[in-house]
């Protein structure tokens, strides 16, 4: 039984509802997202998945084992009001920052590729960074929503949420995870500004932050040589500037309709990372101009329904988790492509929903489960 009340916004009558339909446009957008990249996951991995493990679907298998959970999460959170997220906001946020630190512990946390951002036993692992980014949504917007009275002064305001986000943006950091860390520091940007934090404090805090992003970048040798490789990936072609050139001859290959599906000749080992990182690569090698143009079409409609969902929110609490969760999909999915096209320097980013890889996917789809549960509690006029 749904209860309705009506008022008065901007002079039109505006019917509000209670546990009514999720956004099915919004829905239908993720489930195509999840398509594509199983299609794409197996088409890429399947030569390093029979070179490795004797089995071309070894990949596939296990994306769809991950989405088959992920969506399962997806729904169960779309059916949760999303109110109740804001009573457990602390315990969520303790439950991320307690999994960062044992990330940190050796012996603890799993190391690969210079970096160690994995948990788990076994076969079994997950990355904390990936489950931090939903959890900070949640408690960034219950924290912001509590305290919308005072967002005007600086630190009563966004003094505490800063000391957070800083905090959580250093321990992913120390993995190393420079690109997940900028994330969450533009995400926090983008809900402190929804919560009402004034625009020339924003920009006292950007300007402040530029020289602790300078610091990160020079302080350590990768990162300057992936910076200088993307502003010249010729100047080292066979090592900083690999990635980018192998991206960039994948992408001009596929011309306006791609070279067809299944025929890349860039996932036969000369393209690093061709399922999980760089698989909009493949993609647009495969599917040319227009494939690409349609899974970048389809993130800027996520971005239109998730935004459509925070405006007609019936609350700040609302408003805030609905923005903060596209937000962050949207964000990663725009530093992926960037990256991929030659855009942005080379960080370990996923585009979401379609990379390789179960962390990603679970937490991304538990997050938009949040957002649709949102989405029904909109408004209709």
């Amino acid at each position: 039984m749904r209860h309705r009340r009506a008022r008065r916004r901007s002079g039109l009558e505006v019917r509000w509802r209670v546990q009514g339909p999720m956004d099915l446009v919004l829905f239908g957008i993720v489930l195509a997202l999840l398509g594509i990249g199983v299609v794409m996951i197996y088409s890429a991995s399947a030569v390093k998945a029979m070179m490795i493990y004797g089995d071309s679907t070894y990949f596939l298998k296990r994306q769809l084992l991950w989405s088959a959970i992920g969506l399962g999460g997806l729904l169960v959170a779309s059916r949760v009001d999303y109110r109740v997220w804001a009573r457990y906001h602390l315990v969520v946020l303790a439950m991320g920052i307690l999994l960062l630190l044992l990330v940190l512990v050796p012996g603890v946390g799993r190391q690969a590729y210079g970096a160690r951002r994995w948990l788990g036993v076994g076969p079994l692992g997950f990355q904390p960074s990936e489950a931090m980014k939903p959890a900070f949504v949640v408690f960034l917007a219950s924290h912001l929503a509590a305290r919308r009275e005072v967002m005007g002064r600086f630190w009563a305001g966004m003094g505490p949420a800063l000391l957070v986000t800083g905090a959580c943006a250093g321990l992913i950091l120390l993995q190393p995870d420079l690109g997940t860390a900028v994330s969450l520091c533009i995400t926090c940007a983008v809900l402190l500004f929804v919560a009402g934090a004034r625009v020339s404090h924003l920009m006292m805090v950007a300007a402040g932050s530029a020289p602790l992003l300078y610091w990160a970048v020079v302080s350590e040798q990768y990162r300057l040589r992936r910076v200088l490789a993307f502003l010249d990936p010729w100047a080292d072609p066979q090592g900083a500037g690999f990635h980018i050139i192998q991206s960039l001859y994948a992408i001009g290959s596929g011309g306006l309709f791609g070279v067809g599906l299944g025929a890349s000749r860039q996932k036969f080992f000369y393209l690093p990372a061709e399922h999980t990182d760089f698989i909009f690569a493949i993609l647009g090698e495969e599917l040319g101009f227009v494939g690409g143009l349609l899974v970048l079409g389809l993130f800027l409609v996520l971005a239109w329904r998730g935004y459509r969902v925070a405006m007609a929110a019936p609350d700040l609490l609302g408003c805030l988790l609905a923005g903060g969760m596209t937000s962050m999909v949207v964000l990663q999915a725009l530093i992926n492509i960037g990256v991929v096209t030659g855009s942005l320097p080379v960080t370990g980013i996923p585009l979401p929903l379609v990379s390789f890889g179960g962390s990603s996917l679970v937490f991304s789809l538990g997050g938009l489960g949040i957002l649709l549960s949102v989405s029904r509690y909109g408004w209709q006029g």
